[in-house]
């Protein structure tokens, strides 16, 4: 059976508002915790860390809004950084908002990515520096950043983050076709984006992702 053949389940709108939903309720137990800790092994902070997530999901929402999407390119927004070395982004929440304003932030963002996916049509694809992509990708590339984020700064927060191990394999399935299928899927997620270890496998320094729907690669 051909790669492009073999079976698996979709990534859909309802992942990423899952995904955003388990997120925030997490993050939510940490709300008077130092959110300038740094994230994990991240050189940003929890709070700069949870920006970037909102922006990776609008500007995936935004990928799909124009009636003719960019083949080659981002919708031209102006990205920029607030400190030295911090992500370059769209999306920034105020900080007299707090942490329940940062989170507000982030399900915003969320159900952008959320309505633009369940509303775009599946032939529709769009840019990424990762392969020109449906729909679909765009909601797993939300999911990954969702759950891999989080674990970053659930790290520095001091809270725990598990997600669902279907919801993890799902994503795999769409994103990382050569990701080991036969290990727990939250380890492989995590392994895959460069966070950790595996079993038999070397640990991965340079990592990426193949958003570009397996039908048009045939």
């Amino acid at each position: 059976m051909s790669e492009a053949a073999v079976p698996r389940d979709p990534v859909t709108a309802s992942d990423v508002e899952s995904a955003v939903r388990l997120a925030v309720t997490a993050l939510r137990e940490a709300e008077s915790a130092d959110w300038d800790a740094k994230a994990g092994s991240l050189e940003w902070s929890c709070w700069e860390t949870v920006e970037h997530l909102a922006d990776d999901l609008f500007a995936y929402a935004a990928q799909l809004g124009p009636r003719v999407p960019p083949s080659d390119t981002d919708v031209p927004f102006v990205w920029s950084r607030r400190t030295p070395g911090g992500p370059a982004n769209v999306v920034f929440a105020d900080r007299a908002a707090g942490p329940a304003g940062l989170l507000q932030v982030l399900e915003a963002s969320g159900a952008l990515l959320t309505a633009m996916v369940r509303t775009t049509p599946p032939t529709v694809r769009s840019h990424h520096v990762f392969g020109a992509s449906d729909p679909e990708g765009f909601a797993a590339m939300g999911v990954v950043e969702t759950l891999v984020h989080v674990h970053d700064v659930a790290g520095g927060l001091g809270v725990g983050w598990t997600p669902d191990a279907g919801l993890c394999g799902r994503v795999l399935s769409r994103l990382f076709p050569h990701a080991p299928t036969d290990t727990d899927r939250w380890p492989t997620l995590l392994w895959a984006t460069g966070r950790g270890g595996l079993p038999g496998h070397a640990r991965l320094t340079k990592w990426r992702w193949y958003g570009a729907p397996a039908a048009d690669l045939t």
